[in-house]
């Protein structure tokens, strides 16, 4: 029946992260001990005052339906919380609340791309970046930055991959799926060259901002020279207030731009969930302290997953500075056969470690690194020695 389904969706891949979760749940389900470190959703409940504003609200009747682009309310608080933490001024008609990040994602390639159009992406990326552009007609161009660079594109990497076509550049700091931190004088460099390209847009994704393990403050790429009215900045409440099932997601940017992406949400959606609004006023309100708990923790858990990792041979793995995630590169095993399976690739290797040490991860060949595969640390300490305890003897 795939000849009746549209061509986008046959060129479109399934998400790799979503596909092994579903996995995972079903190997569970059939009574296998499977330790899951595929999905990157945080592990913590959401904090009580969060839920208290969201009760709150369904006592006070916020059942009907919402503003296409969110309650005034809680974009003034977006607004409020990128001058506050970003030193960046927004207006609420420039910020656009949708269901979850990725909804904002969407809605800025339909408003933006044209078919022809291409956008860059730097190696690893987001699984859903390219399938998005590619909804939108877009050509993706790769940059692939290696572990060597901690996987970071530098400047020249990105002049020589922009061409006439080139319509946008798509970055994610703190990285998923490898933890990777571009700090001001890295976006500084980068700008450089954008300088140099001005009708080319960008699109920075902030989602894990303040899951950052570094000393030095989040930079917002709009904050860098010359880049506010070029940048869409996305981010959401998913990661850091551990609000994943809420699905609150927002962008800024330029109120034309804004205006476009509230407009082709208006035709899809519409407005986001009346009581997550709510909720997520609060959480937005709310000091950074509320939440430091669960950052100290996934600092925390990285260090036991890095010294954990350290003891397993034929792991190569760097220090990310942010998310949750490690992303070893695991090519020094491609070629060799364990328990009688011979490994040609990474997803080879993922699945071996589904299936003979039960433990899921995601291949890195699904964010654009065919060396690589993304572990999430996103569980507790017991999961996570297991887990790789089990993945050790396994390569013994």
């Amino acid at each position: 029946m795939k000849q009746f389904l549209s061509d986008r969706i046959n060129a479109m891949e399934a998400s790799a992260t979503l596909a092994m979760a579903a996995k995972t749940r079903e190997l569970k389900a059939e009574g296998k001990d499977i330790i899951g470190l595929s999905l990157g959703e945080p592990d913590f409940n959401i904090p009580d005052f969060i839920k208290e504003a969201a009760k709150e609200a369904i006592d006070q009747n916020y059942s009907k339906y919402t503003p296409v682009d969110g309650y005034l309310e809680l974009r003034e608080a977006i607004a409020a919380k990128l001058l506050r933490d970003n030193g960046l001024s927004y207006r609420p008609n420039q910020i656009v609340v949708s269901t979850g990040a990725k909804q904002c994602l969407a809605n800025a390639a339909l408003a933006m791309l044209n078919p022809g159009d291409e956008v860059i992406f730097p190696a690893p990326y987001w699984v859903s970046y390219k399938e998005i552009a590619k909804l939108a007609g877009a050509t993706p161009v790769e940059i692939l930055a290696t572990i060597e660079n901690d996987f970071k594109i530098t400047p020249a990497q990105l002049e020589a991959a922009i061409t006439e076509k080139t319509k946008m550049v798509w970055f994610n700091s703190p990285c998923n799926p490898t933890g990777s931190v571009y700090n001001q004088q890295e976006l500084e460099a980068l700008a450089k060259v954008l300088r140099q390209h001005p009708n080319i847009f960008i699109l920075s994704d902030e989602i894990y901002e303040y899951i950052n393990f570094t000393s030095i403050p989040h930079t917002c790429f709009a904050a860098i020279e010359g880049m506010y009215e070029r940048t869409i900045t996305i981010n959401g409440l998913s990661k850091a207030f551990a609000m994943t099932g809420w699905r609150i997601g927002y962008l800024a940017a330029p109120e034309w731009i804004a205006k476009a992406c509230n407009k082709v949400q208006g035709q899809i959606t519409s407005g986001t969930n009346a009581i997550a609004q709510r909720a997520a006023i609060a959480a937005l309100k709310a000091p950074k302290s509320e939440i430091q708990y669960m950052i100290d923790e996934f600092k925390k858990r990285r260090d036991l997953v890095l010294a954990l990792l350290s003891e397993v041979e034929g792991l190569k793995v760097n220090v990310p500075e942010g998310a949750f995630y490690v992303f070893p590169d695991v090519s020094s095993f491609f070629g060799k056969t364990l328990r009688g399976r011979t490994i040609c690739n990474a997803s080879d290797f993922s699945l071996y470690l589904l299936e003979e040490a039960m433990v899921a991860t995601v291949t890195g060949e699904a964010f654009g690194d065919a060396n690589c595969i993304r572990i999430s640390y996103a569980a507790s300490e017991k999961e996570l020695r297991e887990a790789i305890r089990r993945i050790k003897e396994s390569l013994a």
